[in-house]
Formats: C-alpha cells, structure tokens, sequence
C-alpha cells in the first residue's frame, strides 16, 4: 500500500507566503476561502489581501444601552455589553429560527436577533463581553438590534482586535458559504503574516512625487483603517498604482509599434482628387442633391493621407456620431491602398454589416473603377473560392468581411491597411490576426467607433493611438423629434405605427432583455413575449423578433426581411444597435428606457432618419428617479453624440459609462474615472510611464521590482489587460 504524502508545510518567509495557493497558505479558514476564491477571484494570499472592501461601516461610536432610547429608529448605532442571556426559538409554520441575545450594561439593556444563522449561541456565552453594531428599533420603551455585525472581545477565533464592530468596518463582496466575520478575520491573518511583507516596487522618486503612501501601509489602511483620512490615502495609492500599470502597457504598444515597419502609401494630388471627387459624387447621387464632404470628413483624410505616407504603421481611431459619414473617410483610405497596388481590408462584425458596408463601399469607390470583393461565412463555396483566389492573389484589391477574414485559410498577397469597423466588437487576438496576414510587416490600421467617449477620459482611453473626430452631420440629415412616455400612455404611438407603415415606414421596437427573467426578475419588457403582444395588438401588421440568442444566419435573415419590405415591425434587443441601414424606418420605439446608457439610446436612435422622411423616437419609461429622467431629457435635447457623451459623464455616479465596456478598456478594481483625482492621477502617470520606458517600450533595469509586479504582482491583470484601442 503507497504511503500517504504529506502536504508541504505552509511557506514562512512572508513574501513567499503571497504567492502560495489559500488552501496550503496555513490561514484558518483556507479550505472555505479556497472555495469562495473560484467565485469570487482570488486564488492565492496575494490574491486575498487585494479582494478589497466595497464599501466601509462607521462604527466607532460607542454608545450607552440606556441613551439608546432617545436615537431615532433605523440609525446605526454601536455599543459594548455584556451578554446576559441567550436563547434560540426554532421556527414553526414557515418561520425562520432565530437566536435571541440579552445584552446589558449599567445603563439599560436591548435585545439583538440573528435570524436563521446557526450556531451564534455558541460564541455568545452569558458574562461574556461583546461589542455589537447595527441599526436601533424601539418598540415603545423596548430596544432592539436585527442581524447586527458582533464581536466578543477575547477569545473570538482567537482575535484580539476589534474586527467586526466599534471601528470603520470593512464590507466585502460575499459568496455562498463565506461569512463577512470569517473573511474579515481571515483578511486580518494575512495582512498579519504577510502584508507587512509586501515588497515595496514604485520608484521612490514616484512615490515622493505623487505623495504616495508605501505599499504595505496601503493594503493595511484599505481593510482596516484607522480613519477616513487614512483609508483614503490607501485607496489613492492602489488607485494610482493601478492606473500606472495602465499606461505602462498602453506606452509599452505605442513604442514597440512605431518601430515597425510599415508600406509608405503615398497619394499624388491628381489621385487624391480622383478619389475625392468619386466619393463625393456617389454620396451625392444617393442623396438626390449636390453634397460637400464635412469639414470633419476633410480633416481626417488629410490626416490619414499623411498617416499613410509615413513608414511607420498608422494607428488611428475614427470616432464618429451615428450617420457622421465614417464609411466615406475609411473607403478613401482603401481605395488610396487600392490605387498603390496594395491591398486593403475591412472587418466588419456581422455578416449583414458586412454585406451592407460592401454595397456602400463599391457605390462610393465606382468612380475610381476599383471593386470590391466579399468574405463571409456565409458565402456559397464556389463564391468563397473565387473570393480566397482573388485575395490570394492580389486581384482583390479591397475586400469586405467578418471573423472569416482571420482564418487560416485567407492568405493576402500584399495586405497594406486593415479597417476594423465597430473596433469594441473584436478581441485584440482577432484583430491582431488579421493585422499578421499582412507577412512580415505590420500594415496600417483604421479603428472605427460609434461610440463617442467623454473628451475627459479621452486622454486616458485612447492614449496609445491618433484620433479623428466627425462631428458634424452630413447635409441633409432629417432631424429626429425624440420625445418621452409613459407605458400607459402609448395608444397614440401604436397609431402612428400603423399610419407610417401605411405609407411604407417601418418601425422599430427595441426592449432590455430577451425573454421574462431571463437577465433580472424586475419586469422588463422582453423581445420575445412583447413580439407576440405586438403581433396581436398590431394585427395585420407584420412583427419580426431579433434577439442575441438567435443564430447569426437566423438574426440576420430576420433584419434582412426588415430591410427589404416583408416586415413592418422589428422588435428586439440592442442586437439592432449597430447593422441594418432601413432608410425607410422612420419610428423608434424604446421600451424601459431609463436601463440603457446614453450611447445605446443615441445609437438606437440612429437607427432611423437616415433616409429624407420625418423621423421619430418614443423613449418608454415607468421610472420616476430624477437622475434617470435627466438622463432620458438630455437625449430628447439633444442630438449631438459628443454632447451626451459629456451629459453622460457629469449625470452618472457609478457604473459604465457611455459604453465604457464596449471600448475595450479593462475593467478597473479601485481606480475610477468617473472621480476627477483619479483622471488627474491617469495623466499623470502617464507622464510617469513616458519617463520610465525606453525607446522600445522596455523597463530600465533599474525598476526591477516594478517590472516584476507588473509580471507576478496584483498589478499583473492590469498590466496584460487589452487597450482600449488593441493596439
């Protein structure tokens, strides 16, 4: 029989201790934090003393039991007692049992109740003393305290400091089967064995610079503070280490990418005319009228144009309202890497917009007599043939496609400029794909968005790349009257349905989630019990239904049928935030308005007025909080993206905004830039990561120890984290 292997004992130098996995790190409770670790993101001690609190408890005051009678019901109150009696009452018909704790002290005396948590009467013993902390309840003369945080002071899992109640308590996100009393003493034990430990990384001359607090004071000040002023000190410091690492790697892109080679694309005036001229022509002849390229539109070709004749790879944001003409300023660039005898591609994030983006490159580049070829996974097998022969060998000067344009099977014969449209939908991996077929040089790359970012965060998100801006709408672009109302009140809007699709109009109608209960159980209206209610309510109108959870060939065969006339209504998700172009949809309706950021709303608004008929938009709301009303009267305002994008920012408190996620940029654990410090702190250590870097986006050997947090430390996820722009 084999003999049984003793694990190895726990790791006594502390700073070895950080690295070791929760189950073999000798804490008390690591087999329950090994568990609640898989859910809730730590693994090993270092991992642990960064699971930081949401949010803090004042409870430092110790009150008096017999002043407690003159405090208001429901405030928080904290006080040291003795326990005089304990019991627990088990629960009958349905009634949860509960543990009932008799607590005194010279003054006056209360009751404390925990209910359905099992085994407290074992840590309450009578005599004992115990500092407890929770909200008052006063039943005539009679106090109470429901399901207060305690602690017994001597003995209580072997603690001496006060942890739980009468100081600033932390609070922490939970799981199943992890107390807020076992994490705090847990977090206590390896702050004790190795937080103290941690190894100092930030330069010293940052740290002087900035004002910063050392690392391990820190970590200790952001579990158990002894003040505000100190815990915001902490918070500080990890904010700006945070936002450091940030800009290191968005510096670190930046510098490695401008020493590779890149194709000079050069345009000689006459070619640069031809194009211009054919472009203005063909959006002119969609439009039925004579049309100028915006001043906006003109000054990022020329940008480009420049971009493009340099040898190094240009790597430029377009970031652009819905309707702003991003698709015109992308087809000059390819057809300028078209006329150079190279090739150019577009990535397009959905087999519809791919399709659509094709029929609007080719009418904008006809006039310069240069072709456009499709890629999707979709096509017919001979039609791919065809395509992969004709991209194989250079024939296909400009093609348009999805994800099918990163496969294997694609081989580019001289691939001068990648174009990626709605760039938040790809991974850099994907993106970086596409950008590898290009051989053994990098080729240009264009980055669209139709998700204007907050001029203040701008510095911040798109740090490590170039950025045009378009601003103005095109000439001609119907105005879209936006108005708000309540779910009762929508007989009149249902009418105008009918009466648009009468003349030939469509309609959209878009809802927050996919089907009841399927995101939260609070009553949003879903896609697909609204399409049936729709359907009967609206009969003989003809109701489709798009949602994410369809099929990609599903979804877009159902937008297709919008597009072409054999629906007259769309219901469903965001998923019509970006694709179809219906010239002939005229309505909007916005069922739960209040749940979707500024940028969807705006967005989804654009999804009309783009043809030459009177447009609407009805945004739905039951909600009555101020913020949210604001919020939905910025849009009715206004129809300027860049605009609500600011209006967005200043009305938010927390949370995304104006699709922050959907940019790209990593999710932040303390540093926020929605707090005007911390954008202060960001361009400031941005400054710092210039300085520390060299021309080749290397660390100094000298910063070792931060080089090595970067790659091993708590800042490790942030350093690896995918820039905002996957660069």
């Amino acid at each position: 029989m084999a003999k049984a292997v003793s694990p190895a004992p726990p790791p006594t130098d502390p700073v070895e201790l950080l690295s070791t996995p929760l189950a073999r790190s000798g804490l008390a409770a690591g087999a329950t934090l090994r568990r609640a670790g898989i859910r809730l993101g730590f693994y090993d001690v270092r991992d642990l003393l960064f699971h930081l609190p949401r949010r803090y408890d004042d409870l430092r005051e110790m009150r008096k039991l017999g002043d407690l009678l003159f405090v208001a019901d429901g405030d928080v109150i904290s006080a040291l007692a003795t326990v005089g009696d304990v019991r627990v009452e088990p629960g009958y018909r349905g009634r949860i049992q509960r543990t009932i704790a008799r607590l005194e002290d010279d003054t006056g005396s209360l009751d404390a109740t925990w209910f359905g948590r099992r085994f407290i009467e074992r840590r309450l013993s009578v005599g004992s003393q115990v500092v407890v902390s929770g909200k008052i309840k006063h039943f005539g003369r009679r106090l109470t305290l429901d399901n207060p945080e305690f602690q017994v002071l001597a003995g209580e899992l072997g603690e001496t400091e006060l942890l739980h109640a009468g100081r600033i308590v932390p609070v922490y996100p939970l799981t199943a089967g992890l107390t807020a009393i076992r994490l705090r003493a847990a977090i206590r034990e390896a702050l004790d064995k190795a937080g103290y430990a941690y190894p100092e990384y930030l330069p010293e001359a940052i740290a002087r610079t900035e004002d910063l607090v050392p690392i391990a004071r820190a970590i200790e000040e952001a579990h158990f503070p002894a003040s505000f002023p100190g815990r915001d000190a902490a918070l500080r410091r990890l904010a700006f280490d945070e936002l450091l690492a940030l800009q290191l790697g968005m510096v670190e892109r930046r510098r490695q990418r401008v020493r590779d080679a890149a194709p000079e694309i050069r345009v000689e005036p006459a070619a640069d005319a031809a194009v211009r001229s054919a472009i203005i022509g063909a959006i002119g002849a969609r439009a039925g009228a004579a049309v100028e390229m915006t001043v906006d539109q003109v000054v990022a070709i020329d940008a480009i144009r420049d971009d493009l004749s340099r040898p190094t790879p240009m790597l430029r944001l377009l970031q652009g309202d819905v309707g702003s003409g991003k698709t015109a300023v992308a087809a000059y660039a390819l057809a300028a890497t078209a006329r150079a005898g190279l090739q150019g591609a577009l990535l397009a994030p959905t087999d519809l917009l791919a399709r659509q983006h094709l029929e609007t490159v080719s009418a904008l580049l006809e006039g310069v007599g240069i072709g456009v070829t499709l890629l999707t996974g979709s096509l017919k097998a001979d039609v791919k043939a065809r395509s992969l022969e004709a991209i194989a060998s250079g024939q296909a000067s400009v093609v348009v496609g999805t994800h099918a344009l990163i496969q294997d099977a694609v081989s580019f014969a001289d691939l001068g400029l990648v174009v990626i449209d709605e760039q938040h939908r790809f991974g850099v991996g994907q993106r970086g794909a596409l950008e590898a077929k290009a051989g053994g040089r990098s080729p240009h790359v264009l980055l669209m968005t139709a998700t204007p970012i907050p001029r203040t965060l701008g510095q911040v998100l798109y740090a490590d790349l170039d950025v045009s801006d378009l601003r103005t709408p095109p000439a001609g672009r119907v105005k879209i009257r936006t108005g708000v109302k309540r779910p009762a009140d929508l007989d009149g809007t249902w009418l105008k349905v009918r009466e648009e699709a009468a003349l030939g109009h469509r309609t959209f109608v878009v809802v927050p989630l996919i089907e009841e209960g399927a995101d939260d159980g609070d009553g949003a209206v879903a896609a697909e019990s609204e399409s049936v209610r729709l359907r009967a309510l609206l009969e003989p109108l003809r109701v489709g239904m798009v949602h994410g959870r369809l099929k990609p060939v599903e979804r877009d065969a159902e937008m297709t049928r919008f597009r072409d006339g054999e629906l007259d209504v769309l219901v469903g998700t965001t998923v019509v935030e970006v694709g179809v172009d219906v010239p002939a949809a005229t309505m909007m309706v916005i069922e739960g308005a209040d749940r979707f950021g500024l940028a969807q709303l705006h967005q989804l608004r654009g999804r009309v007025g783009r043809g030459s008929i009177e447009s609407f938009c009805v945004l739905v709301t039951d909600s009555t909080d101020e913020t949210a009303m604001a919020r939905l009267r910025a849009v009715v305002e206004s129809t300027d993206g860049f605009a609500l994008a600011e209006k967005d920012f200043e009305l938010r408190q927390e949370g995304d905004v104006l699709g922050l996620a959907q940019s790209g940029f990593p999710r932040l654990r303390i540093a926020s830039l929605q707090v005007a410090e911390h954008r202060e702190l960001a361009v400031r250590a941005r400054q710092h990561a210039e300085a520390l870097l060299d021309d080749a986006g290397h660390l100094d050997p000298r910063y070792g120890a931060l080089a090595a947090e970067l790659s091993g430390g708590w800042l490790k996820r942030v350093a690896a984290a995918e820039p905002a722009s996957g660069a």
